[in-house]
């Protein structure tokens, strides 16, 4: 997670100090620098000689990388080929060397014909097994990606930051904008249906570590790495509206992010953009990285998180201190609110997360939650009675507001889980991972779809049939953080990640529950 001060470079590598976990790499694709992975006499540069051919160089090398990729696959399975006939070679010179020490008119000799014969065919059935196995294993995994797409698409890119996005949000009030917030030490708003950033807020002098927006007025509320939360206000007006953007359509820009320079950033950026340099209040009585912040219910109190184990509430007229939070063992992670309660729940790098409830002015009661069995990332709230945490543990627990003792559901998956997010009208939890992933899944723990991540080929041969879909969609590195936005029909499920990207995304929920 993000790290006090530092620059913007520097601040990327130290901010998962807290989950102690290296960032998620995306495909990469190593090319081919020598004579001994081609045929003899032909280079890289020669291969497409002939061919009257309007691709330009750096895509028509892709191509030839691609294609190298796939002849390794044959290859793989070529060699695998190899040792299983080798097998079955070895087995029959055994099998011949024993029957020639048979007398030939020993009945036994005909029992040891067949037993050869059985192992033979045993072996074959297994090298026809391999190769299925195989082949189905690519087949499916093309098919469950297709599907995925034809469900999730990607939208628009909002393409700007200088480091890693460790959190997004969308605001509540119109007009309807998205916030991003950055290692880069500022705040982004972009309209959502052009991509074009609205405004910059810098006044922090740390990572901003997330962004929550006020629920009836144009304020946003900020943590950061300075050990601070700001309030601040903002004013923006969104640009005309642009043709939708056709998402069947190829991407022609194939290039990898681990071609790219550090300091390089896509797009056109923010550029000269309305900038917010001072906050409306400033909340300063942490001793440590502000890693989370929320507005409780009504938008006149906010709670913060911090990396010096404690929460704090805060009136936001004064900026009084009303209550410090106290009891996790380490530092925090994450805090949410209630929608519609005055109910706060904190996760923390200690395996648990805590409700507290303010309900009752006279009393503030805690109750601690030990669902986990590494870092808790989040905790959230659902419209309903229900908890949704999710953790490094590589699982995502479904509680009972009303009796958490054990979870309803729990979500296994095959990466460390960060910011989820549950929808408001669907009940689709929406889990972001480590390893560039995005994953939906209902309340009972079933899995609905998996938003196509950053992928460079998928192949599918069967025979000597090959077909090759060559896309770049997705997130490229760890993904931090989701946010539904299901009052608009067309992008509603926003996704960012340490790839310095925030991406739109359609998500077809009738047709994904109808496929459940």
């Amino acid at each position: 997670m993000p790290v006090e001060g530092g620059s913007s470079s520097g601040s990327a590598s130290a901010a998962r100090h807290p989950k102690q976990k290296r960032k998620a790499h995306s495909l990469s694709i190593r090319r081919t620098n020598s004579t001994e992975e081609r045929p003899p006499g032909i280079q890289r540069g020669d291969m497409l000689e002939g061919q009257d051919s309007k691709l330009p160089i750096s895509l028509r090398n892709n191509l030839l990388d691609l294609f190298g990729q796939i002849e390794r696959e044959f290859e793989n399975l070529y060699i695998e080929n190899l040792e299983l006939r080798r097998e079955i070679d070895s087995l029959n010179e055994r099998l011949s060397g024993d029957g020639q020490t048979v007398d030939g008119g020993d009945p036994s000799k005909g029992a040891l014909k067949a037993k050869a014969s059985h192992s033979t065919s045993q072996l074959s059935q297994k090298l026809k097994t391999t190769y299925k196995a195989s082949t189905s294993k690519i087949v499916s995994s093309f098919k469950a990606t297709t599907g995925s797409r034809a469900l999730c698409q990607l939208l628009k890119e909002y393409v700007g930051h200088r480091d890693g996005i460790w959190d997004l949000s969308v605001t509540r009030t119109v007009p309807v904008v998205l916030g991003t917030a950055s290692a880069d030490h500022s705040a982004l708003l972009w309209s959502i249906e052009t991509g074009k950033c609205l405004l910059r807020y810098a006044g922090h002098a740390g990572s901003v570590n997330s962004i929550k927006f006020h629920p009836t007025e144009q304020m946003a509320l900020t943590a950061s790495g300075d050990q601070t939360a700001h309030i601040w206000r903002y004013m923006v007006q969104l640009p005309a509206p642009q043709p939708p953007p056709d998402v069947t359509a190829p991407c022609d820009d194939d290039q990898d992010s681990s071609d790219r320079e550090e300091g390089e950033v896509d797009g056109e950026g923010p550029g000269e953009v309305p900038t917010v340099r001072v906050a409306t209040a400033t909340l300063k009585s942490h001793q440590g990285v502000v890693i989370a912040a929320d507005w409780l219910v009504g938008g006149r109190q906010v709670v913060t998180a911090s990396w010096d184990r404690a929460a704090n509430l805060y009136e936001v007229e004064t900026s009084e201190l009303v209550h410090t939070l106290t009891g996790h063992d380490q530092e925090l992670t994450h805090c949410c609110t209630h929608p519609t309660q005055r109910l706060v729940v904190t996760s923390s790098r200690d395996t648990t997360f805590r409700l507290w409830d303010f309900r009752d002015p006279s009393i503030h009661s805690v109750n601690v939650f030990q669902g986990h069995t590494d870092t808790v990332t989040s905790a959230v709230f659902t419209v309903g009675d229900n908890v949704v945490s999710g953790s490094d543990d590589r699982t995502v627990k479904v509680w009972d507001l009303k009796n958490m003792r054990s979870p309803i559901a729990t979500i296994r998956t095959d990466s460390a889980v960060n910011r989820i997010s549950v929808s408001a009208n669907q009940r689709i939890i929406a889990l972001p991972h480590d390893n560039r992933q995005v994953r939906l899944f209902d309340m009972s723990g079933v899995r609905l779809a998996r938003l196509p991540r950053s992928n460079r080929m998928n192949l599918t041969h069967v025979c000597v049939c090959v077909c090759v879909s060559i896309f770049v969609q997705g997130h490229r590195r760890m993904v931090c953080c989701t946010a539904w936005n299901e009052e608009n029909q067309s992008c509603n499920l926003f996704t960012c990640g340490f790839d310095r990207q925030a991406i739109g995304w359609n998500i077809n929920i009738p047709a994904l529950l109808q496929e459940k």
